[in-house]
């Protein structure tokens, strides 16, 4: 009898988990850059004194959806977006270097080049981007910026730095609870050429948001079957120990 029980409580309270990390997909769907988190439920036998009589079920994020979201272009000169695989390079709050898929860039009063979060943007030497006043900006495909300084005589544009893009192994990035992609074995990224960017677009989640809601009413209805096979094992315990008692 308790085996039923200790089995519908674990799966219930994995269940519950699932629907943590599919409530944080849902409410990132219009997260720019956002990459869903995969969800995946398995069975695990009980190890200790004895032999492994009791399975539990255990809930797991196997991976991360590195699909790109949808685009959409806004015609702002610092916002960009990613053509296929590869990140832009950033420095998180504790001062390490993290990649990103989020292009929604923009300029602080002293020209530091920020993402939307208020991150650091780097270029190609792990260094943070500043931007002096310009009448006009570009960013080339190759992540080159290029400005016409105020009070210029000419249209001659003038590079002013470039952006670090990274193309790493995806089976070697995995995102952390900031949001953010790292590196698992924390090894250093350096540029790659190939990485192609194009200005005054924006890339958006990859979370369907029907799937998601989809995915809520599932692990609602299999949190319920959960606890009725718990209020079974305990009208069946209340049976038992009443025949016993007669």
């Amino acid at each position: 009898m308790d085996r039923s029980l200790y089995i519908a409580t674990s799966g219930a309270t994995q269940t519950l988990l699932a629907q943590s990390a599919n409530a944080n997909n849902l409410a990132n769907a219009q997260t720019t850059g956002f990459k869903a988190d995969l969800e995946q439920f398995r069975s695990m036998p009980v190890f200790g004194d004895g032999y492994p009589t009791r399975v539990y079920a255990m809930s797991e994020k196997p991976a991360t959806d590195f699909a790109v979201g949808g685009l959409q272009t806004t015609d702002n000169p610092l916002d960009l977006a990613i053509k296929g695989e590869g990140f832009f390079s950033v420095r998180d709050n504790q001062g390490k270097e993290a990649y990103t898929r989020a292009g929604d860039f923009q300029l602080t009063p002293d020209g530091n080049l920020l993402t939307s979060s208020g991150l650091t943007v780097l270029n190609r030497d792990g260094q943070p981007i500043n931007i002096p006043p310009a009448e006009k900006l570009t960013i080339s495909g190759d992540g080159t910026i290029n400005i016409i300084p105020f009070g210029s005589n000419t249209n001659a544009q003038v590079v002013v730095d470039q952006l670090k893009l990274i193309k790493p192994d995806l089976k070697n990035v995995e995102k952390k609870l900031d949001g953010l992609m790292y590196m698992r074995d924390g090894s250093a990224q350096a540029d790659n050429a190939s990485v192609q960017v194009s200005q005054g677009v924006i890339e958006g989640s990859n979370v369907s948001a029907i799937g998601a809601m989809v995915n809520m009413i599932e692990l609602a209805r299999n949190f319920e079957m959960q606890s009725n096979v718990m209020k079974t094992a305990k009208e069946n315990a209340a049976a038992g120990s009443k025949l016993l008692q007669m």
